[in-house]
């Protein structure tokens, strides 16, 4: 804390959330609220499933219950104090706390870029090189990439925090979004950010899109497969196992780059990018258990046992 306070005069920030009339507040919190406990109980429901089936310890698998945990994490990052700050008229997080949120909402959110990366990779050596699938994707290369893709974000955002702390705020603490983020509180700074705005420019952007062109080449590699087989029902049945995944990367990714791929000097924290920033940081951690499931005849069954099991 010495150190905080060495660097900044700001105590603490007001994040003005969603809305500022006071009418939205308790509708808000209450929809907030049913889609957290939906988030934590889907996601939850998937680790069980996946753990307790022994059909489903697969590679693919593994990695999903990984994602459905780091989902989990990532989204108590943030609604938590969303729906505190729903109830408060004052919405205010203290300097350190700003920087915690920061932290963990980079991590989580960059383990699972990595993640979906991994996820890419093992359908495209399901299907493109099948024979070898079980020697390619061995435990030991899942819990390596596992391991890659939970260590490295962490990294990656002790370094933006890091260069962050080392910035004065001396002018207006008020933080137009709803959590801690870089660019909003980069703006709010009256010291020079050129080191900051570099970083995220050089570091930060390969970081983003290095995970992404590894899907796009999985997912080029996979089609041009999938176009050689001979039979429609060959590719229907191809096609099928990498949709759930697809969706979720055009969802994530989506909102990602909308709100992230403009220059920082005219950044400005519109509704569409709140909106955009809820569907990536929110949303996706609660509809990815439903993506999963609802077209896997593999999850419905383990879950269904799953729940029988728990009621009988």
């Amino acid at each position: 804390m010495e150190r905080l306070n060495q660097t900044s005069s700001v105590s603490e920030f007001i994040l003005l959330g969603l809305s500022s009339r006071p009418e939205d507040q308790k509708p808000l919190f209450i929809l907030f609220l049913i889609i957290y406990l939906v988030t934590i109980t889907g996601n939850v429901l998937i680790i069980l499933a996946i753990h307790s089936d022994p059909q489903l310890h697969t590679p693919m698998y593994f990695f999903l219950s990984v994602l459905s945990f780091i989902d989990t994490c990532f989204s108590t990052t943030i609604v938590p104090r969303m729906l505190v700050n729903f109830l408060l008229e004052k919405k205010t997080i203290s300097y350190a706390g700003c920087l915690t949120q920061m932290y963990f909402f980079y991590a989580f959110g960059n383990t699972d870029s990595f993640l979906l990366a991994a996820m890419a990779y093992d359908h495209y050596v399901a299907i493109c090189d099948p024979f070898h699938y079980v020697t390619i994707m061995s435990r030991r290369t899942c819990v390596l990439l596992v391991a890659i893709s939970c260590s490295l974000p962490h990294f990656h955002s002790l370094l933006h925090i890091l260069l962050l702390n080392q910035l004065t705020f001396c002018n207006s603490n008020v933080v137009h979004h709803f959590l801690c983020d870089i660019n909003p509180l980069l703006k709010l700074s009256c010291s020079s950010i050129f080191v900051n705005d570099l970083t995220i420019k050089t570091e930060g952007l390969v970081f983003w899109v290095t995970p992404f062109l590894c899907i796009v080449f999985s997912y080029v590699q996979i089609l041009v497969a999938v176009l050689r087989i001979p039979s429609a029902a060959g590719r229907r049945k191809a096609f099928s196992t990498c949709g759930s995944h697809f969706t979720v990367v055009i969802l994530f990714y989506g909102s990602i780059f909308y709100v992230y791929l403009q220059p920082l000097s005219s950044y400005t924290v519109r509704d569409r990018d709140r909106v955009a920033t809820v569907i990536y940081t929110v949303l996706s951690s609660m509809l990815n258990p439903f993506i999963y499931s609802l077209r896997n005849k593999d999850m419905k069954r383990a879950l269904r046992k799953l729940m029988s099991r728990r009621m009988s």
